[in-house]
């Protein structure tokens, strides 16, 4: 383990919004980068997520809530920033704050041994020792595929919507794109100024307009309980894709060969697939005790384990990049309360 990581006050596994949200509040209270808390990340030098994003792609929020509250974007606050703009921004919070992350770090595991303070983190570097660890490796982090997707074969390509950047990556005229929500819809609506599109869809969700985003994403639990409802979808919808030629079909149940099956039980042969299926969450190396159902606001059961913008861990919402920082507040207060 590089000498740089160990013998800190806390250690941050996640340099993106979230990880620099926290690095921001334990600076605002008298933590030195470096010195009192280390930052790292599995990531090539400044490879955040960001970066391999379709370039295409903008913010469904506008870029007053696009940012941290230490520093606003440049500009108009009233635009939609794109993906490349939230790489450079990151950067300019990152050297504000200063910090120096430890790029290519890999957390693999946590324990706590013993009735004691301390935390032992493994990671592709090797074990370092600790009081207080964030878990900031994002709540949309693995991209998430079907079952089925193994047993799909198809003449074009076969990509997670992760991997799309651009509608010359799809080398066949029709495309199928899996999945409803606001990432399939939006590349269902660049494909098809060049391409025959078909998009699958499960459940159709609600509609909000762009200026709701900030107080309206993510999923919601119904006011009388029930199951979670999806998080709307905005600006876009599916009647203006209609509209655009967009294909809308029921849900892909199961795959053989180049074939698909719909859930209405009708079949397609698609050149090309894009899986628009979401994303699964970035703690995997947490250890199954830290995942209690119910919100804890960042806590775990574990001492001196945070996790910040995972709304399963504290509330809807915190994944975005404007709610992040109520997460980060808390988790600074708690590690400077902590003897």
């Amino acid at each position: 383990m590089p000498a740089s990581l160990a013998h800190r006050r806390a250690i941050i596994v996640g340099a993106g919004h979230s990880g620099l949200a926290v690095a921001a509040a334990l600076t605002a209270e008298g933590l030195r980068p470096q010195r009192d808390f280390v930052v790292i990340d599995a990531a090539d030098a400044g490879q955040r997520s960001w970066s391999s994003r379709w370039h295409s792609m903008v913010l469904l929020s506008d870029a007053r809530h696009s940012a941290l509250p230490t520093r606003r974007h440049p500009g108009d606050q009233r635009r939609r920033p794109r993906a490349d703009e939230m790489v450079d921004y990151l950067k300019v919070v990152e050297a504000a704050i200063g910090v120096e992350t430890a790029w290519g770090i890999r957390a693999t595991g946590l324990e706590r041994r013993g009735d004691g303070p301390t935390l032992h983190l493994a990671t592709t570097a090797g074990e370092v020792q600790t009081r207080n660890i964030v878990c900031a490796t994002g709540a949309a982090a693995r991209p998430r595929l079907p079952e089925w997707a193994t047993a799909l074969s198809v003449p074009g390509v076969a990509i997670h919507s992760s991997s799309y950047h651009y509608p010359r990556q799809i080398p066949t005229q029709d495309v199928l794109i899996i999945g409803g929500g606001n990432s399939g819809l939006q590349i269902a609506r660049e494909l098809a100024a060049f391409h025959t599109v078909t998009l699958a869809v499960r459940t159709r969700r609600g509609h909000r307009p762009l200026a709701s985003y900030a107080s309206s994403a993510g999923q919601r639990r119904p006011l009388f309980g029930g199951d979670r409802r999806p998080e709307p979808v905005f600006g876009d919808n599916y009647e203006r894709l209609q509209h655009a030629g967009v294909h809308i079909t029921p849900a892909v149940t199961h795959a053989r060969g180049g074939e698909v099956t719909f859930e209405d039980a009708t079949t397609a042969s698609p050149g090309s697939v894009i899986f628009a299926t979401g994303y699964l969450p970035g703690d995997d190396w947490v250890p199954d005790e830290a995942r209690t159902p119910g919100p804890r606001r960042a806590t775990t059961p574990i001492p001196g384990l945070f996790v910040a913008g995972f709304p399963q861990y504290s509330r809807r919402g915190v994944d975005t990049i404007s709610g992040v920082s109520a997460d980060a507040t808390a988790i600074a207060r708690h590690i400077i309360d902590r003897p």
